[in-house]
């Protein structure tokens, strides 16, 4: 059956090497963070999730977080939430940050 054409968007997480968390930045909106959970982006995109990775890692459109630090993506975190509408993506976006954060994990993007 499929999923309806307007439920193409995609919300993803990427790894990101632990030495991101020595921004001040980065650090300020994490401030609950357990040095032992990784550091993660948290995106959205209308395109593939590996093609928007490819992107982030080569300056298309990217957060500096991921240019600099990105290894993988994770799909375990994101995979059973996709695909859906536009409007859904951008909330669940920032509702898996926030979920993340919660758990302990240092996050960027999600806004």
């Amino acid at each position: 059956m499929g999923t309806p054409a307007s439920h193409h968007h995609n919300v993803y997480v990427i790894l990101l090497e632990d030495a991101v968390a020595k921004h001040p930045s980065v650090l300020r909106l994490n401030r609950k963070r357990d040095p032992s959970k990784p550091c993660v982006y948290v995106g959205m995109t209308g395109l593939p999730v590996e093609h928007r990775f490819e992107n982030h890692k080569h300056g298309y459109k990217s957060a500096w977080t991921v240019e600099k630090y990105g290894v993988r993506l994770m799909p375990e975190l994101f995979e059973h939430l996709n695909p859906m509408p536009f409007e859904a993506a951008a909330q669940m976006e920032k509702d898996l940050a926030e979920d993340l954060r919660s758990q302990g994990y240092t996050v960027t993007g999600g806004t």
